[in-house]
């Protein structure tokens, strides 16, 4: 199984949605944490492309509309014939003070505040700017962004889902479909809870999960995860290091969720850590491919934010794992027996 196979999104589009099974990660292309030069950007997307990726995701809360300028930029160069392109919806980026701009976690970015707005105008807001951003109308996926709770908190949700289903926001996304201006809908979260609830409310064809199914969390198997397989809903893995733990390991300042890690979670990751190095596996690549085991899991995208990241990307995703492996994960109780593994990919131990 090579990063250059390709997975359709679910078989219900009007138009395929098809995914390279590596794709790539736009969020540190906004200078996420550190700045980037425009050459190092277009550099790490060149370097993505010619190694066979061909889904790439971006939103414009991603250095406040600089990693979709920086996509327009690489996009005017790939053949968007073969190119499947998502970004989101829901954040409206506004001119403001100085004092007004919300960097949230990236830095040199330009001069804007975000407003959330998930109504119909909101909607339809959004994806023109996007579409004036990226200065093209390829847009194959559009995702609600962050539309659960997240550290907002619970009316935050609620909030946002009146919008969406009472104030025209689904209808927005509807009408773009059916008109074939985009192929797809879902949501970009962090939790699988919210997916589970928009599910509940309507028809969407998949969703971008940030770090929610991964070697340490396996609660979607419980219910989210089946209700996809059943209702052919694609699922775009994101964060599959949980926020950087399980690629760098259970080293100081491990992070886990956005946060310093428990020590609970280090003890887990350097028994994780323990039975790959026992296997002769980096921790990294166990990691990157044991998502796509799941018949659901169309996609993972780690990011990068240069060409030797991408290239290491590249290289544990394609790095044979032996099938005890996985076997001794389960043993020793790491990670659930009823978890599918990506058994296209054992090799001999």
């Amino acid at each position: 199984m090579k990063l250059t196979k390709i997975n359709s999104l679910n078989q219900r589009t009007r138009s395929p949605v098809n995914l390279t099974q590596l794709g790539f990660g736009g969020a540190p292309l906004g200078n996420l944490y550190r700045k980037i030069e425009d050459r190092d950007a277009q550099a790490t997307l060149e370097a993505a492309w010619d190694a066979g990726i061909r889904y790439f995701d971006t939103a414009p809360q991603y250095g406040l509309g600089l990693s979709e300028l920086r996509f327009a930029d690489a996009l005017s160069r790939f053949a968007p014939e073969q190119l499947t392109l998502s970004t989101k919806v829901g954040r409206i980026l506004e001119d403001c003070a100085p004092e007004d701009v919300t960097p949230e976690a990236f830095v040199g970015v330009p001069q804007k505040r975000i407003v959330f707005d998930f109504t119909y105008d909101g909607i339809m807001r959004s994806y023109a700017d996007s579409i004036a951003r990226l200065g093209s109308d390829k847009i194959d996926l559009l995702f609600l962004h962050d539309i659960d709770a997240g550290a907002h908190g619970q009316a935050f949700e609620d909030n946002n889902l009146r919008q969406l289903f009472s104030q025209g926001g689904y209808r927005a996304l509807s009408e773009l479909r059916e008109a074939d201006r985009i192929s797809a809908i879902g949501a970009g979260v962090n939790t699988w809870q919210i997916c589970e609830r928009l599910l509940g409310e309507a028809d969407f064809d998949g969703f971008l999960l940030a770090g929610r199914y991964t070697l340490l969390e396996q609660d979607p198997l419980d219910t989210f995860l089946p209700l996809c397989v059943k209702r052919d809903v694609g699922i775009i893995l994101g964060g599959p290091y949980n926020s950087g733990i399980l690629a760098t390991g259970a080293i100081e300042g491990a992070r886990y969720d956005y946060a310093p890690a428990p020590e609970d979670i280090l003890q887990r990751v350097r028994k994780l850590d323990d039975i790959c190095a026992a296997h002769n596996t980096p921790l990294i690549a166990a990691a990157l491919q044991f998502p796509l085991g799941h018949p659901a899991v169309k996609s993972v995208i780690p990011g990068g934010s240069n060409p030797d990241e991408v290239r290491q990307n590249v290289a544990i995703f394609e790095r044979p794992i032996p099938s005890a492996l996985w076997s001794d994960l389960k043993s020793h109780g790491l990670i659930r027996q009823d978890a599918p593994v990506p058994e296209e990919k054992f090799v001999a131990s």
